[in-house]
């Protein structure tokens, strides 16, 4: 069947895959979000749900005040004798740790660490023995995989960490997986950095520990030699194997849309994509379309068509409990309740312009067509919605209550440039405000709902809350948010978003 690129859409990047009694799971970077890991499963590997998140504790991770873009790096997901491990890092304190569950739906283990440097790390189970790679430095001060064997129970290392490949010369080594299948372990990694030169490559090894030879053909999966209307499908790297029920094999990746042919910017993050895998006699393999990642790729995978709306919101889906909403860093529960259809944010001091921990709850936005609608009421002082990229770069669409005035505000910040662009008085007897943004690949226009009238209050293009202009790995979240220094609450309903159909 014909299968669409990306399977899962949006800010969900480094995906990590495993099986498991029948279906498969994917677990994504979180960074500064929480909860952290998130979580998807499927039985066909075509329509993908979000089940969870792996780190749902403040003691399983420390997220308090760390930069964007800090925080929890790439995971690995992988599943063994009837347990589920998820093995990261926290990069902004370069701890590499691993968690467990029986139950992927469940509660996960407290952290267990690993004394070895890099990021990325990744686990092996094989003949009784468990192997823990990750990316860090040679003797000789290159970059290099790292490996050691470790005490699953404990995280003790059971041999020193030793440099076992090198890569093919790309710069940022990182994201490597160790497989044993048949007669050879396979060590694949990422090269090139996670932009526009990133790839994947892959070497071969008789043992565990090497040596290890590089494929020929490296790199195996790339799309850095396209350009203008050969794709807006870039940054393809970061890759992990699966093998299906049917034994064939897959690489699922991540890689990113740029807003147009000729407009290199992204902003809808990192997303996770899909490519097959083709042995060879000699026991090397070859992926995608003559090592590209295509929109549509054919694969023999018995699945219903991909499922329309499967990334719309709707009123019933404003639960804060609902696993597709993030929060910033540390999560104060108190301040989020959902009562009889209308979500209650109490407002704090901290604004969205600070590395902290505004009252704020997002979903990640999946499509470049965009339709936002939301009724606003409650007495906070600020209370709105935002498009999100970092403390740094955002688009506000709010409502602000001071001294017995109300008002509708859009503001813009970009760096160093906190502008509003335009502001309304509200009738004093103005209780509840629909507030309404649609956006297209370049640009997010912003409304307010006045009866039958749409008042159109400016736009603001995509490209400066792209990775491009705002830097780091993450990408834009639609959030809901209040700022009261008194604590007063916002309230949210008839809450709407429809995302561009997947064609």
């Amino acid at each position: 069947m014909k299968i669409q690129n990306p399977i899962i859409r949006g800010f969900y990047p480094d995906p990590s895959i495993c099986k498991a009694e029948g279906k498969y799971y994917i677990a994504c970077s979180s960074f500064q979000y929480f909860p952290g890991v998130p979580v998807f499963e499927s039985e066909d590997l075509v329509n993908w749900k979000q089940i969870g998140h792996c780190l749902t504790r403040n003691n399983q991770v420390e997220l308090h005040q760390v930069p964007s873009s800090g925080g929890v790096f790439a995971p690995t997901l992988r599943y063994h004798d009837g347990t589920f491990y998820m093995v990261t890092n926290n990069n902004t304190y370069n701890k590499n740790f691993y968690i467990f569950t029986k139950d992927i739906c469940g509660e996960w283990s407290d952290p267990i660490f690993v004394d070895q440097e890099g990021i990325d790390p990744s686990l092996l189970f094989d003949n009784g023995k468990v192997y823990f790679t990750s990316n860090g430095t040679g003797a000789d001060g290159n970059p290099c995989i790292l490996q050691c064997e470790i005490n699953v129970e404990t995280g003790e290392k059971l041999t020193e960490s030793i440099p076992v490949w090198g890569g093919n010369g790309g710069r940022y080594l990182e994201s490597p997986h160790l497989y044993h299948i048949g007669d050879w372990y396979y060590l694949m990694a990422a090269e090139g950095g996670t932009e526009y030169g990133h790839m994947i490559t892959y070497a071969r090894s008789r043992e565990p520990f090497g040596p290890f030879e590089s494929f020929a053909g490296n790199p195996v999966l790339t799309n850095r030699n396209l350009g203008g209307n050969q794709s807006i499908i870039q940054g393809i790297g970061h890759g992990d194997l699966i093998e299906d029920e049917k034994g064939n094999y897959f690489i699922v990746c991540l890689g990113f849309r740029q807003i147009g042919e000729w407009q290199p910017y992204h902003h809808l993050g990192r997303e996770v994509y899909m490519a097959p895998v083709y042995w060879q006699e000699d026991g090397w393999f070859t992926a995608g379309k003559k090592g590209i990642v295509t929109e549509w790729l054919d694969a023999d995978i018995a699945a219903d068509s991909r499922k329309e709306g499967l990334y719309d919101i709707s009123p019933e889906d404003m639960n804060p409990e609902n696993p597709r909403w993030c929060y910033l860093r540390d999560y104060h529960r108190g301040n989020y309740r959902f009562e009889n259809g209308v979500l209650k944010l109490k407002g704090t001091e901290i604004t969205l312009d600070e590395a902290d921990t505004p009252t704020f709850m997002g979903i990640r936005q999946s499509e470049f067509d965009t339709q936002l609608r939301v009724t606003i009421g409650g007495n906070a002082g600020e209370a709105g919605i935002t498009f999100y990229m970092d403390e740094d770069q955002h688009y506000d669409l709010a409502v602000i209550r001071s001294g017995g005035v109300s008002k509708a505000v859009l503001r813009v910040t970009v760096g160093d440039v906190h502008e509003i662009l335009k502001e309304i008085k509200l009738p004093e007897d103005s209780s509840e405000i629909r507030l309404e943004a649609d956006s297209d690949s370049l640009k997010y226009y912003f409304y307010l709902r006045d009866g039958e009238e749409r008042i159109f209050l400016g736009s603001a293009r995509t490209k400066y809350l792209s990775s491009e202009v705002a830097g780091g790995f993450t990408g834009v979240v639609m959030g809901l948010y209040a700022v009261d220094e008194q604590g007063n609450q916002a309230e949210f309903k008839d809450l709407s978003w429809k995302q561009g159909k997947i064609r």
